[in-house]
């Protein structure tokens, strides 16, 4: 269980709340030990965590590393415009408005009874410029502004897997269309041995950007086991350092990898194009026990 000791403990007569929507079944999960926090699952399988009177802080081990590149992508408190692909429970956009208020941000969310769902048991604060629109993510990224996002994130998943069209050099084109020159994409990555996918999409984001930056689990990385891999790559040198340091002191330490030893990394795998893009893996059953 997580504690903190700025937020009292929930009543334990709090419940759960179950719904059905479009993309399986969603519960959202109380924490006994933060009295506004909750986590979300769809189909059994942990999507976002939220803390309503707390929204700065992240509980999931890749959320953490998505806040690192939020907190670096721009001076401390800078207003940055942010684009979420993937909403869930809209962690990281509520995440955005808290560390740097004044923010505009985009989310694209398809599972509009989702939405719904989060926007009535886990409100946003009506002060965050967050606009969500409901539609698939690359159309919604199309709508999009050429130069427009500092950051554009992508935490897709459907099923536990993200969807083909999310993982070729087709879809970075268009996340490079809508980043200003010196903006910044992350995507959040999911994969076991033998990493194929993962080895792709490093490739794939190597054709397209000039810099890149990795940060997984060591036994991740090491093919050991299935697990969350935080890409990031911009055309502009990345804080590799900064995002080291802070990543090697989280709870659950991870590693930094970039320059020669990530394109090591890859092994010869090939950028990933829409005629050959397939899902993710699967993460096996294990993996939710």
């Amino acid at each position: 269980m997580r504690k903190s000791r700025n937020t009292r403990r929930r009543p334990a007569a709090v419940e759960a709340v179950v719904e059905r929507i479009d993309g399986g079944l969603a519960e959202l999960i109380p924490d006994r030990d933060r009295a506004r926090a909750w986590t979300l699952l769809i189909d059994g399988a942990p999507q976002s965590y939220v803390d309503l009177d707390d929204p700065a802080y992240l509980s999931f081990e890749y959320q953490r590393r998505l806040g690192h590149v939020i907190d670096l992508v721009a001076p401390p408190g800078k207003p940055v415009h942010t684009v979420h692909l993937g909403g869930g429970a809209f962690t990281l956009a509520r995440y955005v408005a808290a560390t740097r208020p004044r923010s505009t941000q985009q989310v694209v969310e398809r599972d509009a009874t989702l939405v719904q769902l989060v926007r009535r048991e886990l409100p946003l604060d009506p002060n965050a410029r967050i606009r969500v629109r409901s539609v698939d993510a690359r159309d919604g990224l199309a709508k999009v502004p050429d130069a427009w996002a500092d950051l554009v994130i992508a935490d897709v998943f459907s099923g536990a897997r993200t969807p083909a069209h999310l993982t070729s050099g087709e879809f970075l084109d268009d996340v490079r269309r809508v980043l200003r020159p010196d903006g910044v994409y992350a995507a959040n990555l999911a994969d076991g041995p033998p990493l194929a996918h993962l080895r792709g999409q490093i490739a794939t984001a190597a054709d397209r950007f000039a810099e890149l930056a990795l940060v997984a689990d060591p036994a991740v990385l090491r093919g050991k086991r299935f697990g969350n891999a935080v890409l990031v790559a911009g055309d502009r040198p990345l804080p590799v350092a900064e995002l080291t340091r802070r990543a090697a002191s989280d709870p659950h330490p991870g590693r930094v990898e970039h320059g020669k030893a990530l394109s090591d990394f890859t092994g010869g795998a090939v950028p990933v194009t829409d005629l050959a893009a397939v899902a993710s893996p699967a993460p096996p059953p294990s993996v939710f026990r």
